[in-house]
């Protein structure tokens, strides 16, 4: 098979997105849009990779070629989230590793000539894993099958569950659900009242959880572009008490797949269980919406996290994330660093919130994760 491999351009938007669309395995971060968002936001640089053979277009990869903290370019598939890199074309299984091999080898060869050490490819396993296969540790996304609608959903539920989410809704919590295609920006600010109201909400909240966290928070224009690039394909759910926002939550979707990247609550609030509500407002959108699969989101087994979203009845699926250095294949274990990251977490959470909003703004594109 002669392959030929190229970069997309603007006016392959649509032939790209047609191909993710038909693809079993792609996300919503696969989209033209995650791209379009990017450069729009923080000005880097969209390498969309297509390959193709006589009979079409046969397999994408998405990246973007970005600038580090350091000062270092390296390539990402893909940053700010969980998930990219490849797709191929439905075909047999060696087929499919021909193709695969091809791709990465032209890929480091490409970017070997242009002086780019550093490859990171962001995928996850083809299924999902068993109770018994789940180790400790382990990096996961959490997928739960969903229903056709969402009273079937909550019939689903444990008991407990179930007690949890009215209890939400008898502590006087309320939600609200705005689609991107209802938002309006212009100069940097929402035209429309109830959409700038949710969108500021939503920010407010994610800026103080973040740095609670100890990381810094994406600019407001990274959420605007996300909004404008995916509209309808994109939601933004609201939890309310006494009409002061508790909890906010964004949900990227494609085809009859939804991912939820960003969700928080306030601490404050937490009494009130404001985060079972806010799942249930995200999980019952997307059952409205016709999804049959949500994806939960990055979590490590054994961790508060994973144990949150088990309840809900997800299966793990384990991610697979590699990291190529001048072509050869290295261990995260030898990339990263968790003391010097937890100092620099620790220090975080002890700055005013004003001045990690404004400092994260700034150096929250250089980070990848």
């Amino acid at each position: 098979m002669s392959i030929c491999f190229s970069l997309a351009c603007k006016k392959d938007k649509q032939r790209w997105d047609d191909f993710v669309l038909a693809h079993d395995n792609a996300t919503a971060y696969h989209l033209f849009a995650w791209g379009e968002a990017v450069v729009a936001s923080y000005d880097f640089t969209m390498e969309y990779w297509m390959a193709t053979a006589d009979d079409g277009l046969i397999a994408i990869l998405p990246a973007i070629k970005m600038r580090s903290l350091t000062g270092k370019m390296h390539l990402c598939s893909l940053p700010y989230c969980d998930l990219g890199g490849m797709l191929v074309k439905a075909v047999d299984a060696e087929q499919q590793l021909h193709i695969q091999t091809q791709f990465m080898q032209h890929i480091s060869e490409h970017y070997s000539d242009v002086n780019i050490a550093n490859i990171e490819i962001r995928d996850s396993a083809a299924k999902g894993l068993e109770a018994t296969e789940v180790q400790k540790g382990e990096k996961v996304r959490m997928l739960l099958p969903l229903p056709n609608d969402a009273d079937t959903l909550m019939a689903q539920f444990k008991s407990k569950l179930r007690s949890q989410i009215r209890k939400a809704e008898k502590n006087g919590l309320t939600f609200r659900v705005l689609s991107g295609d209802s938002f309006r920006f212009s100069h940097g600010a929402n035209e429309d009242t109830a959409g700038e109201q949710a969108f500021n909400d939503f920010y407010a909240i994610i800026a103080e959880n973040m740095r609670l966290l100890g990381s810094p928070v994406h600019a407001k224009a990274w959420y605007q572009s996300l909004i404008e690039s995916y509209k309808d394909k994109l939601y933004i759910a609201i939890v309310d008490y006494d009409d002061i926002a508790a909890g906010a939550a964004l949900v990227l979707t494609t085809n009859n797949k939804a991912v939820i990247p960003w969700a928080s609550t306030r601490a404050q609030y937490n009494r009130l269980a404001p985060n079972m509500l806010l799942y249930w407002a995200v999980l019952s959108e997307a059952c409205h919406r016709n999804m049959q699969e949500f994806d939960f989101g990055r979590s490590t087994v054994g961790e508060g996290t994973y144990k949150f979203k088990q309840q809900w009845g997800c299966v793990a699926q384990a991610l697979s994330w590699k990291h190529y250095y001048n072509g050869a294949l290295k261990d995260d274990k030898e990339l990263n660093s968790s003391f010097a990251r937890a100092l620099a977490e620790n220090a975080w959470r002890k700055l005013p919130l004003a001045l990690t909003t404004a400092l994260g703004a700034r150096i929250r594109k250089y980070i990848s994760l």
